[in-house]
């Protein structure tokens, strides 16, 4: 089974993945609220009562539903400020449908430019510093196509102003993103692996 890596500095994140139970929580509760104070306001929507403790519920089965997903979810969120940036990897099967919805989404998400990852070759990154609509958050995205599968890495910022103080922490991390693949004995015979670079 495919799973990632990645090495993201402890002094500036926090991870998701991995924190079960009280370890994390309070990071884990304001970025799942900043996401939602962030989706509220894409519709239009002020914070909603009870908010907080839909967050906080959330915040308690992220960690279960991601131990679930065997390494093909990876999620972060900024040690300072956890309601400033939260950043989620994933990957996924290259099906027939989630290319066609990749070739059709909006045009500004043709703006990419090259991004190089020493274990994923070169992959195209998008950053939106200012979407076009006030109530879209700044966010960046960073894709790689293996083939078989779509690695993504994903990077939510909740402050226009200082989405650009924080991008290159997030460049540091989708650099050091990596595919792993359990391998039963006497299948690595028959696979030859090229290095991307």
């Amino acid at each position: 089974m495919l799973r990632l890596q990645a090495d993201a500095d402890p002094t500036l994140w926090v991870p998701v993945t991995d924190s079960l139970g009280f370890t994390g929580r309070r990071h884990r509760k304001a970025a799942i609220r900043m996401l939602l104070t962030q989706a509220n306001r894409a519709m239009g929507q002020a914070e909603r009562p009870g908010s907080g403790f839909v967050a906080w519920g959330m915040s308690q089965a992220a960690p279960f539903l991601m131990k679930r997903a065997g390494g093909r979810v990876l999620v972060w969120v900024w040690k300072s400020d956890p309601d400033l940036l939260v950043v989620m990897a994933q990957i996924q099967e290259a099906t027939p449908q989630l290319r066609t919805a990749r070739a059709m989404m909006p045009m500004e998400y043709d703006d990419t430019e090259a991004f190089r990852n020493p274990h994923l070759g070169v992959g195209e990154k998008l950053a939106i510093p200012l979407p076009a609509d006030p109530r879209t958050p700044p966010f960046a995205t960073y894709t790689w196509d293996t083939g078989t599968h779509f690695v993504t890495v994903t990077a939510v910022c909740a402050d226009r102003e200082r989405f650009g103080i924080v991008i290159g922490s997030v460049d540091d991390v989708a650099h050091t993103l990596r595919v792993v693949e359990d391998l039963a004995i006497g299948e690595s015979a028959e696979i030859l692996r090229i290095d991307p670079a």
